[in-house]
């Protein structure tokens, strides 16, 4: 059973749904209209340029290619996730890099060589298409996690110090607000995935399911990317806090105040 296709006239019918959010916000004053406009305008110039992208690796389907895109993939969320936190590039730029690379390899290995049990693990349909998956989940789980860990020690300076003045290292003074970062960033797939099946069916399973695989296929895929999404951002938050450490604090464990684009 193939997928049924969206002619061109359907998908500008399509595009009609959004006058309901853009008379909403005329009527109440939310102030959306332009940020809606522009925010669908990218979303599908993005993903029609990404289509043909995709289309070409699938043809060509080379391993460095590919490795290529998903290092470019995470140079790009390594300086979103930066933009999005406010936080200073020069400082953070490498170790989230870094934290990225590291995650989202050694997850995406793990899951088309011992998973999918890929003959090719760098096959552009499954290396692409997942490391995107995954990548993306990682890219907001990052944002909300060293967002929330600087920005309360730095709300929270003196009990950070006080911690430091009776003798606590770095790590020790600086671990309830680790604990509560990991938290805020795993909250919304841990939430996610409790609600998985009952509440809405995810976009990976309805997917596979509109692409004519059966429902029992689809259900093994989406759970085994789901526990992959939820390593991805628990080993990716980690890492991104842990290798910017170093880089974020003084000789005498005191938060630098340049780290931060601007004054919090």
């Amino acid at each position: 059973m193939e997928t049924t296709d969206i002619s061109s006239f359907s998908l500008i019918m399509a595009f009609f749904m959004l006058l309901y959010p853009i008379i909403l916000s005329y009527l109440f004053n939310l102030k959306i209209i332009k940020d809606s406009i522009i925010s669908v305008i990218r979303m599908s110039v993005q993903l029609f340029i990404m289509s043909l992208i995709l289309s070409y690796f699938f043809q060509i389907n080379n391993i460095w290619i590919n490795i290529g895109w998903i290092i470019f993939m995470i140079i790009f969320a390594s300086f979103r996730i930066i933009q999005a936190s406010k936080l200073n590039t020069k400082n953070f730029i490498m170790p989230v890099f870094f934290a990225l690379a590291i995650s989202n390899l050694f997850v995406l290995f793990y899951f088309n060589y011992i998973i999918l049990r890929l003959d090719n693990v760098f096959e552009a349909r499954y290396f692409i298409v997942i490391g995107g998956m995954l990548l993306g989940n990682a890219l907001t789980g990052n944002i909300i996690g060293i967002s929330n860990f600087y920005k309360d020690i730095q709300r929270n300076k003196e009990r950070y110090l006080f911690y430091l003045g009776n003798g606590a290292t770095v790590y020790e003074a600086a671990m309830p607000y680790f604990r509560n970062a990991l938290i805020s960033a795993l909250r919304p797939t841990i939430a996610s995935m409790a609600t998985i099946g009952i509440v809405y069916l995810p976009g990976m399973m309805t997917g596979q399911i509109l692409g004519g695989a059966s429902p029992q296929t689809a259900i093994k895929y989406q759970i085994a990317i789901m526990l992959a999404i939820l390593l991805t951002v628990s080993l990716s938050v980690t890492l991104t806090i842990v290798f910017t450490i170093k880089s974020s604090f003084d000789e005498c464990g005191i938060i630098k105040e340049n780290i931060f684009k601007e004054k919090q």
